[in-house]
């Protein structure tokens, strides 16, 4: 394991989106870092594509809550 400096702005920006997603500020950093380098590999893909191949992976089902 590392450490990754990352400025204090930023730190506060995990701060606040790991409290509302109910993680913690680690796992929140990790989340967006594992996710931007998915999206830089994959420039094509949209934001919730790249989530729904991330939970096939995982074999997660989920329910749309919104109909298209």
């Amino acid at each position: 394991m590392g450490i990754v400096k990352i400025s204090n702005e930023l730190h506060e920006e995990v701060r606040k989106n790991s409290a509302v997603m109910e993680r913690s500020i680690n796992s929140q950093a990790e989340f967006w870092m594992k996710i931007g380098r998915l999206a830089e590999q994959n420039p094509t893909l949209t934001y919730e594509q790249i989530l729904q191949r991330e939970m096939q992976n995982k074999n997660v089902t989920s329910v749309r809550l919104v109909s298209e």
